[in-house]
């Protein structure tokens, strides 16, 4: 059973946008969204973005000042805008969240920052 749903990725052209979303379902009790991950080809899952406990948006040092993220205020959806992006972004990215002691990911959408 799904329960967290990328939606988003695509093609784009090196220096353009693409924003992300990631719903979480209703159907599972308390599932919330924590954040964004990725994962390009050949290389390991990292973190992209999420929020500290008091909600303040942070970011990986590296994408900092290109990448916005966002959440409604029952933290089950969740946005990221990617903006200047380079062929170095290019990787699957994933969502993940959190229910009680449990951990969830979503299935993934791909990202190609290609010309």
């Amino acid at each position: 059973q799904v329960q967290l749903v990328e939606s988003g990725g695509g093609l784009v052209q090196p220096g353009g946008s693409l924003r992300l979303s990631c719903t979480a379902s209703t159907s599972l009790f308390g599932l919330y969204v924590l954040g964004w991950y990725r994962q390009a080809p050949g290389k390991q899952r990292e973190w992209v973005a999420g929020f500290t406990v008091g909600g303040r948006p942070i970011y990986s040092d590296s994408l900092k000042g290109r990448f916005i993220i966002a959440r409604d205020s029952t933290k089950t959806t969740v946005s990221l805008e990617m903006n200047s992006l380079r062929p170095d972004d290019t990787a699957v990215y994933y969502c993940k969240g959190a229910s009680g002691d449990d951990d969830y990911w979503g299935q993934g959408t791909q990202v190609t920052v290609s010309s």
